[in-house]
């Protein structure tokens, strides 16, 4: 009995410990799962919480962006240069395309089944797009994709082929979203100021790049719940974060100012072959307001990756350069980008400086003997102009006379002069890639350096820069920054941001002012900018022809210039036109008083009417001006004549009649004063055409008289016929040889062929 609770004992101390053992294990085993499934749990909920989170979001939901309305851009006078409009972007899920494949594929009746294939969607949506085939194709492949974009910004009618396509063939997978558009109504029209959009909406050159920030606005959102076969749920969960749009931006730009900059400044680069262009600028000489700019060659904004210019694709063509690099070419703004050697239009800040500084005075005199020796240097003159007045030297241009103004201004205050004027630094402008003029650094200006700057050479600056500057010459002395927007408008209209003319500092007095546009309308008037007078209004201005110089510092090329403004005596409008690289072989003496000058007043004849500046024609000119042609039908051929003679019209009669039969022109007619009106007495009008005689290159009184015999009439425009017989016709408004009815009125502009600046 003894030996069985013995026993017994020793089974029930065993079990005692097999169950410490059991438990002790259990536990190590619970305790080391408990651990591996915090660890696992720690690792999904708190290290990859955002990493899953996300996923979730994407199998679950989809997003869409809903795009902003880009800011409309306008004209000072509200005309649209650029606008957003609705679009849409086709896009795929490849995803749901793939799985759509799939379930059809797997689908026992027919009606289940789908009746296209990847590769034939992928072959109509590139007909219906004009996208690459290829292209699709490839991100159809994409199937862990569930945004593919195929097209962006497709027009409303290629948008609506494209869901009536969908909707035919029961697709699924791909969707249009809205989207907007950029477009640009007046396709070139300052197309360097304006820059454009890349295929982001974002921008990438001029305004739309420099006010990227005030133009994009906000882009929304919207969520969509979709189910496990990535199907958007009818009754699931949507939410909406709404886009907000871009700002609107008012320019001091006007459209028509820089339609009529953009026809000339086409025009005279055209006619003289100028290798590299030229650009221009047109300023409100009292604010800084940009009302033009412009370079030549320009380009389309809708499409401007394409190569406008035919030289530049002669070029691409030839294997002298490539596409990326004539790009890049066609969009620069010559006008801020680029710097040039001014040459003689310098001249006005030379002359500014020394009148203010007392270096020179308006009864300064200087006898030019055709050259000046300066520092052993000898720099020559155009001509020897001899003894001249203050005036005369700059209607000469002449280079000795202005190195002895500056020398007498000295180094120093020549230097500071240029930093008041704002030539050592960017004019602070709102458009990008300003460039900055080059200048010897003040320690090292030599006197011989100061000779060439007071003529304009040996340095460079951009057109924009010294406009500015000539501005704060003429218009009372007061330095103004050059400036583009000049409003900001809210998505209601409200105006949030209006620009600021408060003047950067006043350089030179009202009175030095005051002089300086007494010798520069004397310019005009009398000197090398002859060929820049407008009728019926007194013009200042300042022609240029400078050295461009090549690497090893040869000049071998030039750079011809204008700078005008209006009215003289209280200038509202100034202007800067710039060629670069003229032919010296059109039969033009290359210079800016012949190639630019004629251009500038014609220009300015069409633009200072428009903006409201009145003309004042002097009794001569009103003689020349355009008139009504009084009705002398069945009036007796005396009755007649007199009648015309009183309207200040000549009068030659054909046929032995006593009475006026018919008239050419025609009564009612508005022709220029002057003209010859042609009666018929008894004699049959002729309705034949006249054909338009070569007028370019004679005098005014040849061509008038050329042209009346060819049964035509005459309006004069530019340079006064001063009696010295250089004055010729430079342009005709019909080219020779056109036919066009009896008393046709042509347009001609005389020019001195003599001028040399």
């Amino acid at each position: 009995m003894a030996e069985n609770q013995r026993k017994s004992e020793r089974v029930r101390r065993a079990n005692r410990v097999i169950q410490q053992r059991t438990f002790v294990l259990m536990l190590a085993l619970g305790v080391g799962v408990f651990v591996l499934l915090f660890a696992k749990l720690y690792q999904l909920q708190i290290l990859r919480h955002e990493e899953l989170q996300k996923l979730a979001v994407s199998q679950q939901t989809r997003s869409t962006v809903v795009s902003a309305t880009r800011g409309t851009i306008y004209d000072r006078n509200g005309n649209i240069l650029a606008i957003s409009a609705t679009a849409e972007t086709v896009f795929l899920s490849p995803l749901e395309i793939d799985r759509a494949v799939q379930k059809s594929e797997k689908a026992e009746k027919e009606e289940d089944k789908i009746h296209w294939t990847k590769d034939s969607l992928a072959a109509d949506l590139a007909r219906i797009l004009d996208v690459n085939e290829e292209n699709v194709r490839r991100r159809m492949d994409r199937t862990d994709s569930q945004y593919e974009v195929i097209k962006l910004r497709a027009d409303e009618d290629v948008a609506n082929q494209v869901r009536e396509y969908l909707n035919d063939n029961n697709v699924s997978g791909v969707y249009l979203v809205t989207d907007t558009k950029r477009y640009y109504p007046y396709s070139t029209l300052a197309s360097h100021v304006l820059g454009f959009v890349g295929d982001d909406n974002t921008g990438l050159y001029g305004l739309e790049a420099q006010y990227e920030e005030d133009l994009e606005g906000k882009t929304g959102l919207v969520i969509t719940a979709e189910d496990n076969a990535g199907n958007e749920m009818l009754y699931g969960y949507e939410q909406y974060f709404d886009a907000q749009d871009g700002q609107d931006l008012v320019l001091t730009v006007d459209a028509t100012v820089q339609y009529y900059l953009e026809k000339g400044l086409k025009e005279i680069a055209d006619k003289y072959e100028a290798k590299l262009g030229g650009q221009g600028i047109v300023l409100n000489a009292k604010t800084g307001a940009i009302l033009a700019m412009a370079s030549y060659p320009n380009y389309d904004l809708n499409n401007f990756g394409t190569i406008q210019d035919p030289d530049l694709v002669a070029a691409i063509e030839r294997g002298e350069t490539t596409l990326a690099e004539m790009q890049l070419r066609q969009w620069w703004n010559k006008s801020i980008n680029e710097t040039y050697e001014p040459g003689s239009t310098f001249k006005i800040l030379t002359l500014s400086a020394a009148l203010e500084e007392g270096a020179i005075d308006m009864n300064t005199t200087y006898t030019c003997q055709g050259s000046i020796h300066v520092s052993d240097a000898t720099i020559h003159c155009t001509a020897t102009h001899g003894f001249q007045t203050l005036k005369e030297t700059a209607a000469h241009s002449c280079n000795p006379a202005f190195i002895t103004y500056g020398l007498r201004l000295g180094r120093t205050k020549f230097y500071e002069y240029m930093r008041s004027f704002g030539l050592m630094s960017s004019t602070g402008i709102d458009l990008g890639g300003e460039a900055s003029g080059l200048f010897k650094a003040e320690e090292d200006f030599t006197e011989l350096d100061l000779a060439c700057y007071a003529f304009g050479q040996n340095f460079s600056v951009t057109p924009l820069a010294l406009v500015s500057a000539q501005a704060a010459c003429v218009n009372g002395g007061y330095l103004h920054t050059p400036y583009l927007v000049e409003q900001k408008l809210d998505q209601n209209g409200n105006v949030i941001w209006q620009h600021d003319n408060t003047p950067v500092r006043q350089v030179i007095s009202e009175a030095t002012s005051a002089k300086v546009r007494e010798c520069l309308e004397y310019v005009v008037s009398d000197g090398t900018g002859r060929n820049g007078q407008v009728a019926g209004y007194r013009i200042g201005g300042k022609t240029g022809t400078a050295d461009k110089r090549d690497a090893s510092g040869k000049a071998s090329e030039l750079i011809v210039s204008f700078l005008c403004f209006a009215p003289a005596d209280d200038p509202q409008v100034i202007m800067l036109i710039t060629l670069d690289t003229p032919s010296r072989t059109t039969g033009t003496y290359p210079s800016g008083g012949n190639m630019v000058a004629p251009m500038s007043g014609q220009i300015m004849s069409e633009i200072l009417p428009y903006l409201g500046i009145e003309p004042s024609y002097s009794a001569e000119e009103l003689l020349g001006a355009d008139t009504t042609v009084p009705n002398v039908v069945d009036m007796s051929v005396s009755q007649a004549q007199q009648r015309l003679k009183d309207r200040g019209f000549a009068s030659r009669v054909i046929g032995n009649g006593d009475t006026v039969t018919d008239q050419t022109p025609v009564g009612g007619a508005i022709i220029p004063g002057r003209s010859t009106v042609i009666l018929y007495a008894g004699a049959e009008k002729s309705d034949a055409l006249c054909i338009v005689p070569q007028l370019v290159g004679r005098t005014a009184v040849d061509a008038n008289t050329v042209a009346t015999n060819a049964g035509l009439l005459i309006r004069f425009t530019g340079a006064t016929d001063n009696g010295s017989g250089s004055i010729r016709v430079v342009t005709q408004s019909e080219a020779s040889g056109t036919q066009v009815p009896a008393g046709t009125v042509i347009t001609v502009q005389l020019g001195d062929s003599s001028v040399q600046d």
